[in-house]
């Protein structure tokens, strides 16, 4: 029996969504609909263990293998089980869980796996009629649940963390014991705070693995620096959501750019920044600046209502990652930061980067 999360089964309730729907609908930065613009859907492809599998929009649902069709469903099926799976998943937010109706569903329409591959970022490839350029392009897409917990961005790993050089203090072994044995609530802010109070600066050394670095850096020569700031300023301020966190590093201009005719450098890269992550670039692998979801992404609402976010909506996609996501505390021990260490008499910080979306 199929087990699966909220994210893994809104996978299954977009593909069954969308097909009895008809049609993508886009958003805009504040997740609601762009009224009046949507893109027609012409078919949907899976590919499962057991072969490739088109589900065609021709009045009814249109289910096919390698040119040959295997059978047709109402569309008003697919709206019926898509209705009936959302009210499972708001049920059962918090584990994983079985829904056998639907398991039963899925084998009849050749659909055996609850979620694309962990090596792409494409859940979901759609075929839609560009009605502008009355092309129809193939696009991959990432799926995002706004229903449950919110879900990552950024996922945390050890090729998150940022790694800052302590300056202008020399801690014995017994400080560096004292403070990394600080274990309040805010206990990486805590140890942060107690080595300002000792005269020491933190100053960006680098990430903790180099591919992570050259990948910002293929992006933008400057956001390994931009990035560690704001990686910085979250641990240490207030704020946590990006958009918040971009304005207060514009105001500083620690970089020193340009400012008097109002240029916006670092909301700007940090939107690329956004971009080529939700687009395809993982920090453990080497990116070439090639988008796996080449669509955009797709947000199932709590509603039940899928919104898509289409790389032809340039403006609207960037700024809906800007003003939706925030900074996150991954496990510090799972992932080895925020702890005093030396290396060579001299002493290091790390610091991880997860970024999440806000639900």
């Amino acid at each position: 029996m199929l087990t699966g999360n909220v994210g893994e089964w809104s996978e299954i309730y977009t593909l069954l969504k969308l097909l009895s729907d008809g049609q993508l609908t886009p958003g805009d930065e504040n997740i609601e609909k762009i009224k009046g613009v949507f893109f027609p859907i012409v078919k949907i492809l899976r590919t499962e263990s057991n072969g490739t599998f088109e589900y065609s929009i021709d009045q009814d649902i249109v289910i096919s293998s390698g040119g040959n069709e295997l059978l047709r469903i109402p569309m008003a099926i697919f709206k019926e089980k898509a209705t009936f799976l959302l009210e499972k998943i708001k049920a059962n937010t918090d584990r994983t869980f079985p829904v056998p109706e639907i398991e039963a569903f899925m084998l009849d329409i050749k659909c055996i796996s609850l979620k694309a591959g962990s090596g792409v970022k494409s859940d979901i490839n759609i075929v839609i009629h560009d009605l502008r350029t009355n092309q129809m392009p193939l696009l991959g897409f990432s799926i995002k649940s706004q229903i449950g917990n919110p879900s990552t961005l950024l996922n945390a790993g050890k090729t998150t963390n940022f790694v800052y050089k302590i300056e202008g203090v020399n801690l014995t072994d017994e400080e560096i014991n004292s403070i990394n044995s600080i274990d309040s609530k805010n206990k990486i802010r805590d140890r942060i705070v107690a080595v300002l109070n000792k005269g020491g600066q933190f100053s960006f050394a680098g990430t903790e693995q180099k591919i992570f670095s050259n990948n910002l850096t293929l992006i933008d020569s400057l956001l390994p620096k931009i990035v560690s700031d704001i990686t910085f300023a979250f641990y240490t301020e207030k704020d946590s959501t990006v958009k918040s966190l971009v304005d207060n590093i514009q105001a500083k201009n620690p970089l020193g750019f340009d400012t008097s005719n109002d240029h916006k450098f670092y909301s700007y890269k940090i939107k690329r920044f956004l971009t080529d992550i939700a687009l395809g670039m993982m920090p453990s692998k080497v990116w070439t600046g090639e988008y796996d979801a080449t669509g955009g992404y797709l947000i199932v609402k709590e509603d039940g209502e899928v919104l898509c976010y289409h790389i032809y909506n340039k403006n609207e996609f960037e700024n809906y990652l800007l003003n939706n996501t925030k900074l996150d505390t991954a496990s510090s021990t799972r992932h080895e930061f925020g702890t005093v260490y030396k290396i060579n008499n001299e002493l290091f910080f790390k610091l991880n980067l997860q970024i999440r979306f806000i639900k």
